[in-house]
């Protein structure tokens, strides 16, 4: 083949290499300048990285070089690498953020189905379900997105993996005012625990003392300046109870659809209850209810109620009555050892141990909510009539 021809082939395989951040091919985003093939077969290539120190830096090169060798014809692989101008970041990042830029696209009139999972009170295993459900539909084939709202008890992190052996939360990758969300089980994430300082962690154990105009910044830069792409699903783990937070995505997010948590035990019920009039009162839909705890299968069999049972359908149909539309309980998850553990080694159970009773109930969830597909409800599809 001649050197020209080879060099078009090259840069087609090139078009394969993913950004593993972005998760577009490296083609697509200009990040492929020049590719030449010497007489003598070897491919040489300019490869231009968004920022300096790219964290994917390795992994991209090593693809390259991968995708360029496994062209026939190609002898050897040279790779010239070099960061991108501020003027090619500038064209990068509005080309991805598309028309009207730093605007918030999730909110009415997007297609990505959002939804907010909130509880009455601390301790109901939120996060661990939130996390789980978030895995368990990336699993499903959907593209995922997962903010990490609870500000004050942020723990998507760790339950996700995306700590190191200190415990330090993975950094999100910056490019200019552009924020790339970790990645982990196929799904994006961002929390407040990826921004603060490991010096002011230590000192403070990760504490966060903000106010609500802080928290509503915060909430907005995350909604705003977080790039996750095109996205079917995007879940919101919401702190307990119904304060600033709860207020500020009933403000920035109107479309939202609210998954109201409680355990079985009546006191949990009644404050999930408050959780999901509040929600209504902002204007949100409320989903439906999930109850967590349900009770612990024995080893003969029986089911131990150790938190009593019968909050999550009382809830539900309470929320029913007051909505004036279904709220279903959506699923009873029993208590579960592996649903724990994998939860503090960052090993989600609905992946790490699909026939736990646990695991089971999640899919079940997220199995009904890939269902739905995208949300189509108000949007103008560009048709008229002949």
């Amino acid at each position: 083949m001649p050197s020209a021809g080879l060099a078009d082939a090259v840069r087609g395989a090139l078009g394969r290499v993913i950004d593993p951040e972005i998760r577009k091919p490296i083609t697509e985003l200009d990040m492929v300048g020049r590719v030449e093939v010497t007489d003598a077969g070897e491919a040489e290539i300019g490869l231009k990285l968004t920022i300096v120190g790219c964290p994917a830096a390795a992994t991209i090169e090593g693809d390259v070089r991968a995708a360029a060798a496994a062209v026939p014809g190609v002898a050897g692989v040279r790779v010239d690498v070099s960061v991108m101008t501020k003027e090619e970041r500038a064209a990068l990042t509005a080309r991805l953020r598309g028309p009207g830029q730093r605007t918030m696209p999730f909110g009415p009139g997007s297609l990505t189905r959002v939804y907010a999972v909130t509880s009455g009170k601390g301790g109901v295993g939120k996060s661990t379900l939130t996390a789980n459900l978030a895995v368990a539909l990336a699993a499903e084939g959907l593209s995922v997105g997962l903010i990490d709202a609870d500000v004050y008890g942020f723990s998507i992190p760790g339950i996700l993996g995306l700590v190191d052996e200190n415990g330090v939360a993975a950094r999100p990758t910056r490019v200019d005012d552009m924020i790339l969300p970790p990645v982990a089980f196929g799904v994006k994430v961002i929390s407040i625990g990826m921004f603060i300082d490991p010096e002011q962690a230590s000192s403070t154990g990760g504490a966060v003392a903000w106010r609500g105009p802080m928290l509503h910044r915060t909430i907005n830069q995350f909604l705003t300046d977080v790039y996750f792409g095109d996205l079917d699903v995007l879940l919101l783990d919401l702190p307990p109870g119904t304060g600033d937070v709860a207020i500020s995505i009933g403000q920035l997010l109107p479309n939202a659809e609210v998954i109201v948590l409680t355990t079985p035990q009546a006191a949990a019920a009644d404050v999930a209850e408050r959780s999901g009039l509040v929600a209504m009162q902002t204007g949100q839909h409320v989903y439906g209810v999930i109850e967590n705890m349900a009770g612990f299968v024995t080893p003969d069999g029986s089911v131990l109620d150790i938190f009593g049972a019968g909050g999550g359908a009382d809830v539900a149909e309470r929320l029913t009555a007051r909505q004036g539309t279904e709220v279903p309980l959506l699923a009873s998850v029993p208590i579960s050892v592996a649903l724990r553990s994998g939860g503090d080694a960052g090993a989600p159970v609905v992946l790490a141990d699909p026939s736990d009773p646990a695991s089971a109930a999640i899919r079940a969830v997220a199995g009904r909510l890939a269902h739905r597909g995208r949300d189509l409800a108000g949007r103008k599809l560009g048709l008229s009539p002949r």
